[in-house]
């Protein structure tokens, strides 16, 4: 594969790169012919031990001794629009390769599986374990994305070229690249976060799932259209839902937004059921066709809703069915199965909404509720859900002084509003970020019983505590045993199907706890919930808060999944997808179908498959809790250093993702002026190390860890265990991917810093001790030396990007250094930003 890539990819950018110099665009030549001087002043200077402005100022000495401190500047913002635009050539020539570069049918597809299942003779319990398996890939509309919807349309079409060796389209679409704008001027509502994230789902999801499905069924003799999990892969949709530290969604967003998903998958089947109608000219058929064609068309574009729900558009298709069969001996009837087939998958819904808001937010309205009612709230957490359980009755909305609090129960309104004209499917659950406590999970309960539920027999709603921090997580299983042993809540379960879906943050855990406990953390919290949960008779379901990178629980899912081991629930597999992962591995059709397949054989291969390398011996679940607290105890150090929240908020470029209008959501939790560790998203919090080039939160703590590990002589069981373990690999295996793409270099010059030099120095003792520490224990001369093409990829972006990441140090080390902040500095440091990390795909 690696030999592929360098040919389809590597020498390919080389030859279209070049394009750009002949582009028809002002001073265009010049910022080419310039920029790869620039790039090799980059390269030398920082081999030579220079700071970034030496090597700035050095550059501009040399090449242009009598420019202007604005003209200055203005090449170098000219500099950063072109390297903007090499980045989106290199993502559509990667892209135009992605069926080249990567084994569609080889290990982790389908085809695969399915071939290694009938050659075990274990294809019947493949078939059984597909009708109640399920993989979950929520898309999110956290801000990791920086190309606008009219770049994004750009790349699709360049791809396309790239495929073709069309040059003459490609230089067009690079002269419409040139003129395109790449930054949003205001801020996306939450609404166009959803509609942005909606055409995935009509433009790749759509399709892709259903050739999953299609191709699956057929290939195991299972009957379309009576096939009993039709959510045997879905989506889930969390903008318009999400209010978690995000005022700007309502209740007016959450049912605009089910709405508009509605339209989009009613426009799907009008388009299928167009091509349908033509091969459908049948007597006794025809008719029944046409009529739900115009039942479509009348409930999309006429708002009269012909059909209400799903069901009743299948009972019209079924209906046709029969007749196909009865009278036309089945002719066309694998085209009219796969239609049923999509609208069973997608129903009204297309996109699975869930709730979000966090626990202290309700605790908020709760004292509110009480205030109201002149109960004193009780001091003690088992009295306070004593009083919660026992309110009967909410106060009416004119009574809350708090408008906040009045959109908070003004949301659960929208729950039933969208459940009644989507469908239950397409909102019904309730997620509660930082949940401590059995409280946090039944204040939301409760609430939804008074306002949702009133007067229904069963609540149709699930609960859902989300466990990020490392003290959480240890808690949660004897949080959720004693809620499964309370009979209120134990009653809700059974309604439920006795299913509870519990979500774990990668993002905050390896925030707070560093990435070797995190995950270590995680995954034993996994385990003692699913034991927990078997020994109260209940179905447990795990949904995983991912981010992109390394640091937030991304890097390799399939082999990550797939190490899981017996003692891990799996049902299903639930993963939130966000940023540049969505276009990346799922923004065209073959990438979407080989990542979806991946993560599909990974939990499928999980439950036919056990071995050695998937469980974890008693001695290595020793060695890794070992290994994982010593890296905790080095993040916690680091982490509470006096410099460390200081560092964040004056050096690195985190205050100005606030700025990038990328998203609709505040760049904090809190609302006070200072920076509070615990109010800090993870996003900026990991891309601000990823735009410092630094990448702490994916691999902090590893190095020291093995260090320790190796003095007492245990080198050789870390190799073993390396080796032997697949989860383990995994996990070492992503922290390579986050040292892969650190450059200390670039910030050398802080070690002279006299505020921040000894932080600096910490930062980069841990860098190389870590880099040394994995090539010993993975036994590779480099690393990711088992994975070449990955690794070429991503030498290739960052050297595209060494220009802006050496401006953007200049800016930033100028205003250190100077002590003041000049606008034109800030506003270098601001556009650097997009290029960075759309280079780095996945934000670290």
């Amino acid at each position: 594969m690696y030999n592929t890539y360098d040919t389809e990819v590597a020498k390919r950018f080389t030859i279209y790169n070049s394009l750009f110099l002949d582009l028809p665009f002002h001073d265009i030549f010049r910022t080419g012919t310039l920029l790869p001087i620039l790039g090799t002043a980059c390269q030398k200077g920082f081999e030579s031990g220079k700071t970034p402005r030496e090597i700035i100022e050095g550059y501009f000495e040399e090449m242009m001794p009598n420019g202007t401190e604005e003209k200055r500047n203005d090449l170098l913002f000219q500099m950063i629009q072109y390297v903007e635009r090499q980045v989106v050539l290199f993502d559509s020539i990667e892209d135009a390769a992605y069926e080249k570069i990567n084994d569609l049918g080889g290990k982790g597809s389908a085809k695969a599986l399915i071939n290694r299942a009938e050659s075990d003779h274990k294809k019947e319990e493949l078939i059984e374990k597909l009708k109640s398996f399920s993989v979950r890939l929520t898309l999110t509309a956290h801000p990791t994305q920086f190309y606008p919807g009219s770049v994004l349309g750009i790349i699709t079409d360049l791809e396309n070229a790239i495929r073709q060796d069309d040059l003459g389209q490609i230089n067009l679409l690079l002269q419409q690249l040139g003129k395109t704008g790449f930054i949003n001027r205001e801020k996306p509502s939450p609404l166009e976060e959803a509609v942005s994230l909606i055409w995935y789902l009509e433009n790749v999801f759509y399709q892709s799932i259903s050739d999953i499905m299609i191709r699956l069924l057929n290939r195991l003799d299972q009957p379309l259209h009576t096939w009993e999990n039709p959510g045997l892969l879905k989506v889930g949709f969390w903008p318009g839902g999400d209010r978690d530290g995000n005022p700007f969604v309502t209740h007016t967003t959450t049912i605009e937004v089910a709405e508009k998903l509605k339209k989009s998958v009613l426009r799907c089947y009008y388009r299928d059921i167009r091509k349908l109608r033509r091969r459908m000219t049948f007597s006794h058929v025809e008719e029944i066709i046409v009529k739900a064609l115009k039942g479509i068309y009348s409930t999309l574009f006429e708002d009269k809703p012909v059909y209400k729900n799903k069901e009743e558009l299948l009972s019209d298709l079924l209906q046709a069915r029969e007749a196909l069969i009865k009278y036309h001996n089945g002719l066309f009837l694998e085209l009219l199965d796969e239609f049923i087939l999509k609208v069973k998958i997608f129903g009204f819904h297309f996109g699975y909404m869930d709730m979000r808001q966090d626990s202290r937010k309700h605790d908020s309205l709760w004292e509110e509720v009480f205030k109201i009612k002149g109960i004193e709230l009780a001091e003690t957490e088992p009295e306070q859900i004593e009083q919660v359980l026992a309110v009967q009755s909410l106060p009416d909305l004119p009574y809350f002084k708090d408008e906040f609090h009045k959109e908070m129960l003004q949301s659960f309104g929208a729950i039933e509003k969208v459940q009644e004209t989507n469908g239950e499917d397409v909102l019904h659950r309730y997620i509660i970020s930082n949940c401590q406590s059995a409280k946090h999970l039944l204040e939301v309960f409760k609430l939804a019983q008074l306002t949702l539920g009133e007067g229904k027999q069963n609540l149709t709603l699930d609960v859902v505590p989300l466990f990020e921090t490392i003290d959480d997580l240890a808690e949660a299983p004897e949080i959720m045993d004693w809620l499964y042993k309370l009979p209120v809540y134990k009653k809700h379960l059974a309604s439920r199907g006795n299913k509870q879906t519990i979500m774990l943050g990668f993002s905050d855990g390896t925030k707070d706890g560093g990435y070797l406990k995190a995950n270590w953390s995680i995954l034993r919290a996994k385990e003692e919930l699913t034991r927990v949960s078997k020994d109260n008779g209940i179905e447990v379901v795990f949904f995983d808060g991912r981010g992109g990178p390394p640091a937030r629980g991304g890097g390799n899912m399939h082999n990550f999944y797939a190490s899981l081991g017996e003692k891990v629930e799996n049902s299903e597999i639930q993963v939130t997808i966000q940023g540049q992962t969505i276009s990346a591995n799922y923004g065209k059709q073959a990438s979407c179908i080989y990542n979806f397949e991946q993560l599909l054989s990974a939990g499928l291969e999980n439950h036919l498959y056990s071995d050695a390398e998937r469980n974890l011996s008693q001695s290595q679940r020793d060695l890794i809790e070992e290994l994982a607290n010593l890296g905790y105890e080095s993040y916690k150090d680091f982490k509470n250093h006096p410099k460390f929240v200081p560092y964040l908020e004056h050096v690195t470029p985190l205050k100005y993702f606030g700025k990038t209008n990328i998203g609709s959501r505040p760049l904090k939790r809190g609302k006070g002026e200072g920076l509070k560790f615990e109010d800090l998203r993870a996003i900026p919090f990991v891309g601000s190390w990823a735009q410092m080039k630094q990448n702490i939160p994916g691999y902090y703590g590893v190095g020291s860890a093995i260090e320790l590990m190796e003095k007492e002589g245990r080198t050789e069981e870390l190799q073993k265990l390396y080796q032997d373990s697949l989860f383990f690999r995994t996990l070492l295996g992503n922290s390579m991917q986050s040292l892969n793409k650190c450059f200390y270099p670039a910030t050398a010059y802080l070690k002279e810093n006299k505020d921040y030099g000894s932080f600096w120095e910490l930062m980069f003792r841990e860098y190389e001790r870590s880099v040394e520490k994995l090539k010993e224990v993975s036994q590779m001369d480099e690393l990711m030396g088992d994975n070449k093409a990955i690794k070429t990829s991503i030498a290739i972006r960052e050297k595209i990007v060494l220009p802006l990441i050496t401006i953007q140090q200049y800016a930033i080390q100028t205003m250190l250094e100077e002590g003041k902040s000049k606008e034109v500095l800030q506003k270098l440091i601001l556009r650097s930003m997009f290029g960075i990390i759309n280079a780095a795909r996945n934000a670290a």
